[in-house]
């Protein structure tokens, strides 16, 4: 199964450490850090996503439908594109197994990747959480899978 974010929120998703903004938006957003620390992927969506899902419910003029977040996106497509190398684009699937979720937390850390973030409410509380070493975080990351034994087999 895949979970369908948008990009910024592959930010987010870093330095989550149940705090939101009601009680339905941090238990939903719970769970799916529950689902992504269980291995399941990512997958790249335009506009509102899972995670804003109980606010496009509850709120007459979402915020996720404004223009400023569409630019988050588009500013977290880029940076996050530079950092792994590769577009991040509708459709794709991004597994945040160790390796990935500890390379995207040096570059939260060091700020390469937070250009969207600019203007951001939330932004003094993740930071706070990456100078903290991520203690806090929910996200622990998914181990890779291991070859099965036919993959082992093709490798030799």
């Amino acid at each position: 199964m895949t979970i369908d974010i948008r990009p910024h929120h592959l930010l987010c998703i870093l330095t989550y450490a149940g705090k939101g903004y009601s009680e339905e938006f941090t238990r939903n957003y719970g769970r799916i850090v529950a689902r992504l620390n269980a291995g399941e992927t990512v997958s790249i969506v335009e506009g509102p996503d899972e995670i804003c899902a109980p606010l496009v419910d509850a709120e007459a003029e979402p915020h996720c439908l404004r223009e400023s977040v569409t630019r988050r996106d588009a500013d977290a497509s880029a940076s996050l594109a530079r950092l792994l190398r590769r577009p991040i684009a509708v459709g794709d699937e991004i597994l945040l197994d160790v390796p990935t979720t500890a390379a995207l937390r040096d570059a939260f850390a060091s700020g390469t990747v937070r250009k969207a973030c600019d203007g951001c409410q939330w932004s003094r509380l993740c930071c706070s959480i990456a100078r903290r070493g991520f203690r806090d975080a929910f996200l622990i990351g998914h181990a890779a899978p291991e070859p099965t034994p036919d993959q082992s087999k093709e490798r030799e």
